[in-house]
């Protein structure tokens, strides 16, 4: 594989005279670039006007190898010819260069250019290209191709500090100003020699090939190029390789994309995510272009006017900056009915609200770019779970937010710069393990997760946010206008009809299993747990009727026999012949459930076995409710007109490992990384005595709405 190296446009504020004269002086030899061992002159020759000159170079260049690899290749100096053709005329010196050493081996070719500023005619522009081509080396073809590009970006950064270094020297020995080339009167003489035919060994013989050609064209400038000084100053420090990488994936996109070419800082975004493979960046940047293009994406800061429903219950705004100027978002989860906003919007509203806010951070960092006058390419979230529930753990409503997660991960990469979780409960671990294996490791890096008051007070919220930025609601200083949030009026939810239309119910109905059941007839679910200390979540709504839910723990295995772990059963599945307290035990106390009401809790398991999700028809005051019933009244139940209960319900187990590892080991790993992430407990508290590891109590309870 050809490796390839393209510079921005670096400039010199000098005249191009003065440059050259710079030059110069790295030859024969060059002391501030160590590996130069020295040059010497192969052919010369001018212009008869002296306006071109043109010079054939011997280099060499000490091989900065390990010495195993210098000893199988037998050589402690590599050979490269450099050809020069200097243009005083035109202002412009064009540089070829290839190795002879090894040339059967490795190809390595390089193309330089100096040339008058377009806008300053007292500036001097300059630009490289290189390729590496390694055809087989002995079997340590990528050892030498990681070796080569080190050099080479080692010694393209120090070409600058080069040239300045000997522009500094001439103006301190009191040269400062070369007078530009001009013509020298041409005799009759000379004027016919030149016209007539030339010497195939003259000038034109010794010129590289490309030097009044592609070449030229190559260099000339124009507003698509992009400065080194631009980058350093709207995008911020990168290598000469992330340069590189930066320049040929936006000259890919000025030749090929047929639409708008996104901003530099767009497409620097996107190779950071894919840590500037070129290959990959470019897949995910054009899969993403395709994305903005169908869903019309540009226009959406323009066109987009979010319900009143949703100014008024989303709690979500921008606040401010952070205390290194990057553009605040926070967004009070834990106050927020997602699932009122699911009923009366609709997911596709909400993602096209999310969508909304990521265009407004975007344009918002551009803001503080140039407010600031240094680069802020992304923004910080600050987000309060005060609040947070089971009832957040709604599974519609958790689908709808890993969806949400893959867009935005998908086309706005490397956009958030830091996630502050404050006031996490105890039901949070629940929800970061089933969303966090959907966001990308490099993200997760940035998540900063402070428990009850842990945000307040030095390594705080203080250390990212100044103190009169801070808001109100967490004790600081500023009064902070993001809407409070709250229940969402059932009055409000879209109908059944509306929900047909976005596809809802059908999307719901995929992931909830329906249920009847009749006075006599419970409805169960049986879990099989193979290790303590997993978690079994529910969620269900209650369509019609009333109805008492209680979970079970049983030795035995009931009906219909054994089967796959974390596969279920349902039905009636006690036997009658079980007793309660030696064939099987409730964990959790029976909750009796009313029409209408959702219902989200977890359970951490204590022991192995099968566990016993139970909804059975709930009885009315002072008549008794038989968890067992007969056979009789099971028959009586199922062939009578009488009342029954229907409700939607889904669960799933979260394994032990998962659960309990996932969070504490990615707090742990982390912790010395900056303080880039905070545990979600007080490290001086004990392991053993939290519910996560003890399993000795319901991780959270029921919860209802």
């Amino acid at each position: 594989m050809v490796q390839r190296y393209q510079s921005p446009v670096r400039v010199y504020k000098y005249p191009f005279e003065l440059v050259m004269a710079a030059y110069e002086k790295r030859f024969p030899t060059c002391p501030q670039i160590p590996v130069f061992l020295g040059s010497e002159v192969l052919r010369e020759s001018r212009s008869p006007d002296g306006a071109v000159h043109v010079v054939e170079r011997s280099c060499r260049l000490r091989v900065d190898a390990p010495r195993l690899l210098r000893k199988i290749a037998g050589v402690e100096h590599v050979v490269f010819v450099q050809t020069n053709v200097l243009n005083w005329k035109e202002r412009t010196l064009l540089i070829e260069a290839h190795n002879e050493t090894f040339a059967n081996r490795v190809v390595v070719n390089e193309h330089c250019s100096y040339t008058v500023h377009p806008e300053n005619e007292d500036w001097t522009c300059f630009e490289q290209s290189a390729s590496l081509d390694i055809r087989s080396f002995f079997g340590f073809e990528n050892a030498l191709e990681k070796i080569a590009m080190k050099q080479y970006t080692a010694n393209v950064k120090r070409g600058k500090e080069v040239i300045e270094h000997y522009l500094n020297e001439l103006i301190s020995q009191g040269t400062s100003h070369i007078p530009r080339w001009t013509p020298a009167p041409v005799r009759e003489e000379d004027a016919r020699n030149q016209a007539g035919p030339r010497d195939p060994g003259s000038l034109e013989a010794h010129r590289p090939s490309s030097a009044l050609g592609p070449a030229l064209e190559a260099v000339s400038m124009d507003g698509d190029k992009l400065d080194a000084d631009y980058i350093e100053r709207c995008l911020g420090h990168l290598t000469p390789m992330q340069e590189s990488c930066l320049i040929q994936l936006r000259h890919w996109l000025q030749e090929t994309h047929k639409g708008k070419i996104p901003k530099d800082e767009h497409i620097l975004r996107f190779l950071r995510a894919r840590d500037f493979h070129l290959d990959k960046a470019r897949e995910m940047l054009c899969q993403s272009l395709s994305w903005r293009k169908q869903h019309q994406v540009d226009l959406l800061l323009q066109t987009w006017q979010p319900p009143a429903l949703l100014e008024e219950f989303y709690a979500g705004g921008w606040h401010y900056q952070d205390i290194d100027g990057r553009p605040l978002y926070i967004l009070r989860l834990g106050q927020m009915d997602t699932k009122g906003l699911m009923k009366a919007v609709g997911e596709e509203v909400l993602l096209r609200h999310v969508l909304s806010v990521n265009e407004e951070g975007q344009k918002r960092c551009e803001g503080s770019t140039r407010q600031l006058g240094r680069p802020i390419s992304s923004w910080t979230c600050l987000l309060d779970l005060e609040g947070l529930n089971m009832r957040h753990l709604w599974r519609p409503g958790v689908k709808a937010l890993l969806r949400m997660i893959e867009v935005v991960e998908d086309n706005y990469p490397e956009t958030l710069g830091r996630l502050l979780i404050v006031r996490a409960p105890r039901v949070f671990p629940v929800l970061w393990t089933l969303i966090s294996p959907f966001i990308n490791e490099n993200t997760r890096r940035k998540f900063l997760i402070y428990s009850g008051s842990n945000y307040q007070g030095p390594g705080g919220l203080v250390d990212y946010l100044d103190r009169e930025v801070i808001p109100d609601f967490l004790g600081g200083e500023s009064v902070c206008n993001v809407p409070e949030g709250g229940l969402v009026p059932k009055s409000l939810y879209m109908t059944e009809e509306e929900q047909e239309h976005s596809d809802q119910l059908w999307q719901w109905s995929e992931t909830y299993h329906s249920a009847s059941v009749l006075r006599g007839a419970p409805h169960e679910v049986a879990v099989e747990i193979l290790e303590g200390e997993s978690v079994i979540t529910w969620d269900f709504d209650i369509l019609r009727g009333d109805v008492v839910f209680s979970l079970y723990h049983a030795k035995k295995v009931p009906r219909p026999g054994a089967r796959e772990p974390g596969t279920r059963a349902s039905g009636q599945l006690i036997d009658k012949g079980w007793v309660l307290g030696r064939d099987y035990s409730r964990v959790e106390a029976p909750l009796v459930c009313r029409e209408g009401e959702s219902i989200q809790g977890s359970h951490v398991t204590r022991w192995p076995g099968v566990y016993l999700l139970q909804w059975q028809m709930h009885s009315p005051p002072g008549s008794v409710a038989c968890s067992l019933p007969g056979v009789d009244d099971v028959l009586t139940a199922l062939h009578s007109p009488g009342p029954k209960c229907k409700l939607l319900y889904y669960y799933e187990v979260l394994a032990s490992e998962d659960f309990r590892h996932r969070l504490l080991g990615e707090s742990r790993e982390n912790s010395g990384h900056t303080h880039e992430w905070r545990s979600l407990w007080d490290p001086k508290e004990s392991l053993k005595a939290h519910p996560l590891t003890a399993g000795r109590e319901p991780f959270w309870g029921l919860s209802q709405h």
